[in-house]
């Protein structure tokens, strides 16, 4: 059980860490591309990919040497189902500290405000993103320890 469970661990570690640091890079330089979200989207299939494999090793009756193991293997899926939802009211955020009601609002700006606006919210959003991608990467090197 140990090697398919570290080895789950260090690949969820691994692409959670990446995810991160080039979220980190991008957010850091206000640029607004997709490299950053798509290597977010892998570590949380990733991460589900790891939750996947500790229930079936679960189902196969193999036990780590702390159940804890359990716990730190199925929380990144939690982060980014949390960050999911915070996402959307740090977007919601960014419109309510300028007055603007929905997206609707933000359409009927003029062109280079709009700009400024979904910025903010990409920003925004993104930094969300990348903490909770570090959150995973911690999280998955704890199921590597306890393996």
């Amino acid at each position: 059980m140990s090697t398919v469970a570290q080895l789950l661990a260090i690949v969820v570690t691994v692409t959670s860490l990446g995810a991160g640091f080039v979220g980190a890079w991008y957010w850091r330089a206000g640029r607004a591309e997709r490299l950053p979200w798509r290597l977010i989207r892998i570590a949380q299939v990733v991460a589900g990919v790891q939750l996947v494999g500790a229930l079936v090793l679960l189902v196969a009756g193999l036990r780590p040497q702390d159940d804890l193991y359990w716990l730190y293997a199925s929380l990144p899926v939690g982060v980014g189902y949390f960050a999911e939802q915070i996402k959307i009211s740090v977007a919601q955020g960014v419109l309510d500290a300028r007055d603007l009601a929905d997206g609707a609002a933000v359409a009927a700006l003029p062109g280079p405000e709009q700009s400024v606006v979904v910025a903010a919210i990409l920003r925004r959003e993104l930094g969300v993103m990348m903490v909770a991608a570090f959150v995973s990467a911690f999280l998955a090197l704890r199921a590597f320890g306890t393996v």
